[in-house]
């Protein structure tokens, strides 16, 4: 396999299991939810084809269940072909309904969610932007906002997000200038600004490349945390490893249910010693929010940092609870 290929797995393999966890949840809370898979052509519909396989699984959709899938893309013929073979071969039962509508993802994606009835449902989309020109539109995300509760999952090219520097490709992904600071950072800022107030991203690195940017953006901390297990949760594949964008050393990290702790390390220290003493509840929350990890890694490293005395806590005894105040040493 080569280095895209395995890239690809890891990224197909992250849908996958976030879709197992999502799919019945959504249709718990709801009779009809809505999925919507973007640039659904641009792997010969591979991706949406394992969608489909996972929603053949769901048992609730022979309980009176509904679910939409929009496959969105420039020409999705062979996706569609794929999409029905799958369907035929899987068995899907009736609450499941699949549409193909090509034209493009930025062209169509808002007007096939009005017209799949994808409004005020539970609604998850997935952008795989890696082989298009460019990052989709901000105005496409922003539609996927629509849904009640709504969140999504992109993948952009590596550097997808540099040179967009003329006001008329700043204000398409932004939604205006996106400033002197990393890029990554005005992305997340102008997801949050379209409606979803939780955006998490990863880089994927294969071979010690440059990362492809895997970005989840949603309205709930309790859908941030489940993406952040299943990112841990994949399997390893050969070369490919993750990146914290936040990370200033840039360390490679090996996917593991216990990931190495050296870049929360040291991102909880700058955190701490630019904003000063924080709760523990705080702090766990900017590691979910603001890292790749989650927020138990947190309480892990903290417990580390004050055994070696880089950092202190108040009350310096008991349990490690949310109150406890985390203060770098010497303050």
């Amino acid at each position: 396999m080569t280095t895209d290929d395995h890239l690809s797995e890891v990224r197909r393999e992250v849908l996958v299991r976030h879709l197992e966890a999502w799919a019945p949840a959504a249709l718990h809370r709801a009779r009809h939810a809505a999925y919507v898979h973007g640039y659904a052509d641009a792997d010969g519909g591979r991706a949406a084809e394992a969608a489909v396989r996972v929603f053949a699984e769901l048992s609730d959709l022979v309980r009176g269940r509904e679910l939409t899938m929009l496959a969105v893309g420039d020409d999705t013929a062979a996706a569609a072909a794929r999409l029905a073979t799958a369907q035929r071969e899987a068995g899907v039962a009736a609450g499941l309904s699949v549409h193909t509508v090509d034209g493009g993802t930025d062209a169509r994606l808002a007007v096939a969610l009005a017209a799949g009835g994808a409004a005020r449902v539970p609604l998850l989309g997935y952008l795989d932007a890696t082989a298009a020109p460019g990052p989709p539109a901000l105005a496409t995300v922003a539609a996927l906002a629509a849904g009640k509760p709504s969140e999504v999952l992109l993948v952009l090219a590596a550097g997808a997000l540099d040179g967009l520097d003329s006001p008329d490709a700043a204000a398409r992904v932004f939604g205006g200038p996106p400033g002197d600071g990393p890029r990554v950072e005005a992305y997340r800022a102008a997801l949050r600004g379209a409606g979803f107030p939780l955006v998490a991203a990863v880089e994927l690195v294969a071979n010690g490349g440059p990362g492809q940017l895997l970005v989840f953006a949603t309205a709930a901390g309790k859908s941030l945390e489940g993406f952040k297990d299943t990112l841990w949760a994949v399997d390893e594949y050969a070369g490919v490893r993750y990146r914290d964008p936040g990370d200033p050393e840039g360390h490679l990290l090996d996917i593991s249910l216990t990931p190495h702790p050296g870049p929360l390390r040291r991102e909880l220290l700058s955190h701490l010693a630019e904003a000063g003493p924080a709760r523990v509840t705080e702090l766990r929350t900017f590691a979910l929010t603001e890292t790749v990890y989650r927020a138990a890694d947190a309480t892990r490293v903290l417990q580390a940092l004050l055994a070696t005395g880089a950092v202190t806590r108040s009350p310096e005894h008991g349990r490690l609870g949310g109150d406890v105040v985390i203060s770098v040493a010497g303050e």
